[in-house]
């Protein structure tokens, strides 16, 4: 795909065909907790809010390009085209996930889509993601990697590690610090150097004499133009770029660990819930990205309220599926507990 500043009519609804896809897999992960009691287990963490983001970002991607995200990692492999129903099934620990079952909601996989994996643990995203950069570097691939973490991650050892290196072998690798304004429970000025001075979090790339942007993860297109220019410099063996999007987490940070039948329902949002602030979620709630971006394609002539309608509508009933395919799964025999164990 060739990155160009101006997106044609077919790329956009993409674009907002993959934020809707998104936003109903997550809601209908939300409601399971409500609907089918029990039959999602552990930890889920949601990406409403940031569709614009991921999917702008994603939109710069050739075909064989690797997306790696942290735990947080329902949204790209959906983009990338995993089947959700797949997806779904391994949310629900079933047979027939993506993963047998065996990975749930933290470690998804589908090394088939260019999505290598990912992992419960915090950062682990940006190293594994040079590690398949530096794979793509010798081996003379063309591929690029796009590698996207939490505020939360950048203050991790990992991510100061990876991204020195990464810059000192020119790794193609786009760093996407997706800027949620919650790290788990704490508000960023809280926990961060950079936000509590002021500063945008991008500031991070000058200790690595790197480029860093700051752009606005509410709109796809904003992301899709900053998103664009990293991997051109990627792509062209430069180097590695920083790039922090900014967005709202519009849902918890993950749903609470309950001990069953307690159904693991998501709480209140930690805005409201730990620092009582209501007016800074509404306000968020009144910034969404998707009904943003879908006034945007009506009152620009791109589609019709109707074809809006049906797109939604066509997002909705494909999550319906999903979900109605991952209850039909069988559960994993219990004699299959040690499959895939080697240590």
């Amino acid at each position: 795909m060739t990155n160009q500043n101006v997106l044609g009519k077919d790329r956009l609804i993409w674009i907002y065909t993959q934020m809707t896809r998104i936003r109903e897999f997550e809601e209908h992960v939300k409601r399971t907790f409500l609907e089918h009691p029990g039959a999602m287990r552990g930890h889920t963490h949601l990406a409403d809010g940031a569709e614009a983001s991921i999917v702008g970002a994603l939109a710069t991607r050739n075909a064989t390009d690797f997306a790696m995200p942290s735990y947080r990692c329902h949204a790209q492999p959906l983009v990338l085209g995993t089947s959700s129903r797949k997806m779904m099934a391994e949310l629900y620990g079933r047979k027939d996930g993506l993963c047998k079952g065996f990975g749930g909601s933290m470690h998804l996989a589908d090394p088939e889509h260019y999505f290598p994996g990912t992992s419960a643990i915090v950062g682990q995203s940006i190293a594994h993601a040079a590690g398949a950069a530096l794979t793509a570097q010798v081996k003379n691939t063309g591929q690029i990697v796009y590698c996207f973490f939490g505020d939360g991650a950048s203050k991790q050892g990992a991510f100061f590690e990876t991204l020195n290196l990464a810059a000192v072998w020119k790794l193609p690798i786009v760093f996407i610090l997706e800027n949620n304004e919650y790290q788990a429970y704490t508000q960023v000025s809280l926990e961060d150097a950079n936000a509590q001075a002021g500063d945008p979090l991008s500031q991070k790339a000058a200790a690595f004499s790197i480029p860093g942007a700051t752009v606005d993860g509410t709109d796809p297109l904003l992301v899709y133009n900053e998103v664009a220019k990293a991997a051109e410099r990627a792509r062209a063996g430069v180097g590695p770029s920083l790039i922090e999007s900014k967005f709202y987490r519009l849902s918890a940070h993950g749903n609470a660990i309950t001990v069953p039948p307690v159904p693991t329902q998501f709480p209140e949002h930690e805005a409201i819930g730990v620092y009582g602030n209501k007016a800074e979620y509404r306000a968020a709630k009144e910034n969404d990205p998707i009904p943003r971006f879908r006034a945007k394609l009506l009152s620009q002539g791109i589609l019709t309220e109707g074809e809006l309608q049906r797109l939604d509508d066509s997002a909705r009933v494909e999550m319906d599926a999903a979900v109605e395919f991952a209850l039909a799964s069988p559960q994993p025999a219990p004699e299959e507990a040690t499959n895939y164990v080697y240590a």
